[in-house]
């Protein structure tokens, strides 16, 4: 039986950069401090896709069309709950949107390396872009309810 998705990150390709978030630096918030990707927790009615569309638009403050979400996979957790991991492209001058919401302490945008090779990225995410950037295949993406 397939546990319940709690959540959703997505690799946001800000021209061939990700948009990245520094997490809080809260004691005992999990990844304090590190580097992260758009995305969150799922809310009651949503699929994943508008979970993290919501996400990237309160702590970004971008508004993603869904036609551009390209590729998604679920992904278990440990617990046998599911998080989805998603990727989407859009043009470098999007930077120029980019504004901080309420969460973390500030946003950057990476190299597809810089991310990677980085000590301080919530490590779960490094291997989830490597499938993507291999080509692994995506599983059908639910645009809506």
């Amino acid at each position: 039986m397939a546990g319940r998705v709690i959540g959703a990150k997505l690799a946001l390709f800000v021209g061939d950069q990700l948009a990245t978030l520094q997490r809080d630096d809260r004691p005992g918030l999990m990844w304090a401090g590190y580097w992260d990707l758009p995305g969150g927790g799922i809310e009651p009615g949503e699929t994943p896709l508008q979970c993290v569309l919501r996400e990237t638009h309160e702590e970004l403050s971008l508004v993603i069309d869904p036609a551009l979400v390209t590729w998604g996979r679920d992904y278990g957790t440990t617990s046998g709950d599911i998080s989805w991991f998603f990727a989407a492209h859009v043009p470098a001058t999007t930077r120029e949107q980019i504004v901080l919401g309420d969460e973390g302490q500030r946003w950057a945008l990476m190299s597809v390396d810089g991310f990677l090779g980085h000590d301080m990225v919530v490590p779960q995410f490094k291997p989830r872009l490597g499938d993507y950037l291999a080509g692994v295949a995506s599983i059908g993406i639910e645009r809506s309810k």
